[in-house]
């Protein structure tokens, strides 16, 4: 997490809670904005994270800014090449 300003939250295989918490203690702690970002299956999790944080837990203090989708290519079993869809949600604070 580079400043308080701005933190970074890495969507992976565990339960959606983990990442609503990480992402409200991260506004707890004085970030203005959380992005979360996930790849491959890890996206609906990602997507269930911020509307949960947005519409339950930080309800009425937090918008989502910005969404961001693209594929990155990663190397599979054998070698190959292939591409994996990626998520980025920007979640901000209020004013």
């Amino acid at each position: 997490m580079a400043s308080t300003q701005e933190a970074t939250i890495l969507v992976g295989k565990k339960p959606t809670t983990n990442y609503v918490i990480a992402t409200v203690m991260q506004f707890n702690q004085g970030s203005k904005r959380v992005t979360l970002k996930a790849r491959g299956g890890a996206i609906a999790r990602a997507v269930s994270a911020a509307i949960m944080v947005r519409d339950r837990f930080l309800q009425g203090q937090v918008d989502i800014k910005e969404t961001r989708i693209s594929s990155d290519r990663v190397q599979g079993q054998g070698g190959k090449d292939r591409n994996v869809a990626a998520i980025e949600i920007v979640l901000e604070k209020k004013q």
